[in-house]
């Protein structure tokens, strides 16, 4: 199996269910996570969202207040160019298939019926990290393009009825940005280290 280095993802685990926060939490736990937030509701989850900026959300659908449908759907309308982009893992108890549309519909990134799996969650996060789907913007959605594959010069009978416009915003793996981000920490670090005498600059 493929493995990346969870120890540099930040995950945010939104559910009401405290024992369900504490299931999941072991599971990216166990994958290799070190920085794991936590939150009891949309509504909370948003605000440590917009405070630690995690790399990839884990939700409940159904909670009281805010739900995941809600937050979703808040994170995508965003104005930020880099939260809004943020791969969504939803969890729910119920996999009828409307639910999955209207999870897809909202934003969401991948759909996992609870009880949940380790296997089934880690493919999922592979999957996030590294194969992210391209986003798609039209007047009514944005969000991971809702097919699985997407030919922006297609046009044919199946292309998006009514979405001649939808543009397609390609998405880099978040193993790649982290890579790059290290990068420039570590340029950054260098440029701030005093030189020795003599030494070229």
């Amino acid at each position: 199996m493929i493995r990346i280095d969870f120890n540099r993802l930040k995950f945010l685990i939104v559910d009401d269910n405290a024992h369900m926060r504490r299931i999941v939490r072991q599971l990216v736990h166990g994958f290799g996570s070190r920085e794991i937030f936590e939150a009891e509701d949309g509504a909370a989850g948003l605000e440590v969202f917009l405070a630690q900026k995690p790399d990839i959300v884990i939700t409940d659908w159904a909670m009281p207040l805010y739900d995941g449908i809600e937050f979703t759907k808040t994170v995508r309308s965003s104005d930020s160019p880099v939260t809004r982009f943020v791969p969504i893992i939803m969890l729910s108890g119920h996999s009828e298939k409307r639910n999955v549309i209207e999870a897809r519909d909202a934003g969401v990134t991948e759909f996992l019926t609870k009880p949940v799996a380790a296997k089934s969650l880690y493919e999922r996060i592979l999957s996030v990290v590294l194969a992210p789907r391209p986003f798609i913007r039209t007047k009514d959605y944005f969000g991971p393009d809702r097919r699985r594959s997407v030919n922006a010069k297609y046009a044919g009978p199946e292309r998006r009825k009514g979405n001649a416009n939808a543009e397609v915003i390609e998405v880099a793996p978040i193993d790649n940005r982290l890579q790059n981000q290290r990068k420039q920490a570590d340029a950054g670090i260098a440029a701030k280290q005093p030189r020795a005498a003599g030494q070229a600059t």
